[in-house]
């Protein structure tokens, strides 16, 4: 049996061009926690070009940066078109967090809904080695 989904459709959206999460200098330099949560986020699949629906939610501890909201939000927003499997949503965006803000550590859950009776949760997650 020929596989419906081709290597074109696995990499599709990991190196879409999206808007740049800003940031801000961190005012604190005790460890502590924020939790950003997006119950709205939309994508589509990269085959059939259904829509995708879920909640990502974010938690890391920030550094010498703290994510900016709304170009957060804006970021976000750029994958409602974009064809994009649910598990390269959670990495991807992990990596460009990481690559923006540099935490000490970073989760990231994609929690989608149901689709044809198959409920997805991916959970990605990045800790800084040795501290820095």
């Amino acid at each position: 049996m020929k596989r419906q989904y081709t290597d074109d459709h696995a990499a599709s959206g990991v190196n879409a061009e999206l808007p740049e999460i800003e940031t801000w200098p961190n005012q604190y330099k005790t460890g502590y926690e924020i939790e950003i949560t997006m119950p709205e986020f939309t994508s589509v699949c990269p085959k059939t070009g259904l829509p995708d629906h879920g909640t990502l939610t974010l938690r890391y501890v920030p550094d010498k940066l703290c994510l900016e909201l709304k170009s957060l939000k804006m970021y976000m927003l750029a994958y409602r078109n974009l064809g994009i499997f649910q598990e390269n949503v959670v990495n991807r965006m992990l990596a460009d967090v990481v690559k923006a803000a540099k935490p000490h550590s970073i989760e990231i859950v994609g929690d989608f809904t149901p689709r044809g009776g198959v409920y997805s949760k991916i959970t990605a997650s990045w800790k800084r080695k040795n501290g820095r």
